[in-house]
């Protein structure tokens, strides 16, 4: 799937798929709708983007 195509699935812009995939934060809703554009689980969370770095 391309990244715009995720970006449409997930209901985010394609900036905002560039900048997770760069590593930057993002919000939780943010990471769970693409979560779901993905397919995936809730519980895939930490597979898909790493530890929370607030959870430390």
């Amino acid at each position: 799937m391309s990244k715009a195509e995720l970006a449409r699935r997930a209901g985010v812009s394609p900036l905002t798929i560039n900048r997770v995939e760069s590593g930057w934060p993002c919000r939780m809703d943010t990471k769970r709708k693409i979560l779901e554009a993905l397919g995936l689980s809730p519980s895939a969370r930490e597979e898909v983007f790493g530890p929370d770095p607030e959870a430390s």
